[in-house]
């Protein structure tokens, strides 16, 4: 807080539940998207046991879940690097404080069948199945992986063709005709560019293999290139968009301050073609006072070179679309 007044000047006290959403409540108040995914990089606890031998420890007072019901979430992925901060009991807390509040969850249980299973969004326009991965890459430890009889979190061994296998056979076992199925992955670093050749592969895996219509990738805290393959949209790093290094100094070049809303129409087709990217696009936002913001049409217009210039080896571009939104072609 006191890093964040310096840089932008004095936060209120005390503010309502969705006092950090800002701007992007009207955006979807206006959009009104069907379901609303996140990565909920922290753990839901009261509990104090931090997990020894890590630096960073993440946590969220169960009292404040209003800030996510606020914002409508309709689904919290959990396969990352924070949700086991505070041990076993703070993940029993996470996942049963983010069930009464009627959040779906995916990607960590209390034993490896939970953890392995999807979340089932059920819409009017159909069923949506979200699968939550994480990596070692992304700084998952070893020891966090969920087994029989043991919590955890949905944690991949490697990217082999043994692995899209095994969940190529979890997705076949839930999907249905004209459901549509995400991959949330945390995996790789937090800053930079480039697309590691293994991740690229294994996105296009899913895609070939298992029958994901989306892939959904995050660790990084910023927005990284956007690839559509086969007509499904490969988001490899989505960035943070709400996250309290406002005020840390290091890697401004990045602009960390800087995050996207994405939007994605997706008609799901038939059980033999799969879903088909319609359209993508995007609103840059921008976090002041722990509070998003609509970016300036100067960052707006950085955001869009960046994403064009990453995208294009991706074979994507990024333009500018009314309102402000960026949108990308394929």
């Amino acid at each position: 807080m006191a890093l964040a007044e310096k840089a932008n000047g004095p936060i209120p006290r005390p503010v309502a539940f969705d006092y950090v959403w800002g701007d992007a409540l009207a955006e979807w108040a206006r959009i009104r998207p069907d379901v609303r995914i996140v990565n909920l990089e922290t753990a839901v606890t009261t509990r104090d046991d931090w997990q020894r031998g890590k630096g960073i420890h993440y946590r969220m007072h169960p009292g404040n879940v209003p800030c996510l019901t606020a914002a409508k979430i309709d689904c919290c992925v959990l396969a990352n690097n924070h949700v086991l901060d505070w041990g076993y009991a703070g993940l029993a807390e996470t996942l049963e404080t983010l069930r009464r509040a009627q959040l779906h969850t995916a990607g960590a249980g209390r034993d490896k069948a939970e953890a392995e299973a999807a979340a089932v969004l059920t819409t009017a326009k159909g069923r949506l199945l979200v699968f939550s991965f994480g990596t070692e890459s992304s700084g998952i430890p070893l020891d966090w992986a969920a087994a029989a009889g043991l919590p955890g979190v949905n944690l991949l061994p490697d990217f082999s063709e043994a692995t899209l296998r095994r969940i190529a056979a979890q997705v076949k076992a839930v999907k249905r005709a004209g459901d549509l199925v995400v991959a949330s992955l945390h995996w790789g670093g937090n800053w930079g560019y480039a697309v590691p050749t293994a991740h690229q592969g294994f996105a296009h895996g899913l895609i070939d293999q298992c029958g994901v219509d989306v892939v959904h990738g995050h660790s990084s805290h910023h927005p990284m290139g956007i690839e559509v393959y086969r007509d499904r949209p490969i988001i490899y790093g989505c960035g943070d968009f709400l996250n309290d290094y406002e005020g840390i100094e290091g890697y401004e070049s990045y602009r960390g301050d800087l995050s996207l809303m994405y939007f994605l129409s997706v008609d799901p087709g038939n059980e033999e073609q799969g879903g088909k990217l319609l359209r993508l696009w995007m609103i840059p936002m921008q976090m002041r006072r722990f509070r998003l913001q609509r970016a300036s049409s100067q960052d707006a217009d950085w955001l869009r070179r960046l994403l064009d210039r990453e995208g294009r080896r991706l074979g994507s571009r990024v333009e500018a679309g009314q309102g402000g939104e960026l949108v990308l072609r394929w």
